[in-house]
């Protein structure tokens, strides 16, 4: 939401008029279907979480750079089962959830934690738009959401939260990437995207009106309440400060949450029928560090732009 919200609210012109381009911010409903645009071509760039930008864009051969680390989740996503607070009680259920996303990982190492395999399960693949209503019937006792969905389930009578992202902090990301080959030939597109996300996120974390009105904006924009929406932020790690996103994303722990991630991709066999090993895509860090086939990079951690707001180069 903060970045309809700079829409709205003229910051987004106001830095794409700085650097002289056109930025058109563009709403897609399902969540899905946005990245495969952006994988095809038909978008710029996408907002992602890592295991999404690895497994589809950077499977798919599209050379991407995650340009901006805004937040990880610590409980937007979460594990829920009815009639129990045990998570070890999931076994032998079938668990709904949107397959091969975030979810589908958060849930791989839930069992991790309780010493259970994705064979210990039977997932069923449910739309992020149709879960919350699928849950609230009787036969279907286990199911893994990301908010707003995840905060309604939670009221299902009998429902109990049993592990969520805040039991792995850092690992679920949220990161804006960009076509590598756009922003070589359009820096200015870097620069003026870091500009509009650090203006956004310098006054939605403001503790006076302004910021409570910014972010009661982007609840409307949700379609959802300022209570509601407050809750989200609550379970959400904003990287608001420049210099923050950029120790996150030099960090070796990145490259140690990548290999979890993508080594889970690879086992679900997100990487296609050719993959023959985990290593087959290559990432690059800062620091010219990488992981995977260094001839095949197509998932780059660029904190350029970053660090041009953290130096006030923007």
């Amino acid at each position: 939401m903060p970045w309809p919200y700079a829409d709205q609210a003229g910051i987004v012109d106001k830095w794409a008029e700085k650097y002289g381009i056109t930025i058109d911010i563009v709403q897609v409903n399902d969540y899905v279907e946005s990245v495969n645009q952006y994988t095809a071509g038909q978008l710029d760039g996408v907002t992602v979480a890592n295991m999404d930008a690895l497994t589809i864009p950077a499977a798919g051969g599209k050379d991407t750079s995650a340009i901006i680390v805004g937040d990880y989740s610590n409980g937007n996503d979460g594990v829920l089962l009815k009639g129990t607070s045990d998570l070890a009680a999931i076994k032998g259920r079938q668990v709904y959830l949107v397959e091969l996303s975030v979810s589908h990982y958060l849930l791989a190492r839930a069992l991790e934690s309780v010493g259970l395999k994705m064979t210990d399960v039977q997932t069923v693949n449910t739309s992020d738009a149709d879960i919350a209503g699928a849950f609230t019937a009787d036969d279907i006792t286990a199911a893994v959401a990301w908010n707003p969905q995840l905060t309604a389930m939670k009221e299902v009578p009998g429902a109990s939260l049993v592990f969520s992202s805040a039991d792995i902090p850092g690992e679920i990301l949220d990161l804006l990437v960009v076509d590598t080959k756009t922003l070589e030939a359009n820096p200015n597109l870097g620069k003026a995207l870091a500009g509009i996300w650090y203006e956004t996120m310098a006054i939605m974390v403001r503790d006076d009106e302004e910021g409570a009105a910014a972010r009661a904006a982007m609840a409307q924009l949700a379609g959802t309440t300022p209570e509601v929406f407050e809750g989200q932020l609550a379970t959400t790690f904003l990287y608001s400060d420049p210099a923050a996103a950029v120790a996150a994303t030099s960090d070796p722990a990145l490259i140690e949450t990548m290999t979890k991630v993508r080594d889970f991709s690879f086992a679900q066999g997100l990487f296609g029928q050719g993959a023959g090993t985990a290593d087959v895509i290559g990432m690059s860090f800062p620091g010219g560090k990488t992981l995977g086939d260094v001839d095949n990079i197509t998932l780059r951690f660029d904190p350029t732009f970053m660090q041009m707001a953290v130096d006030g180069e923007l």
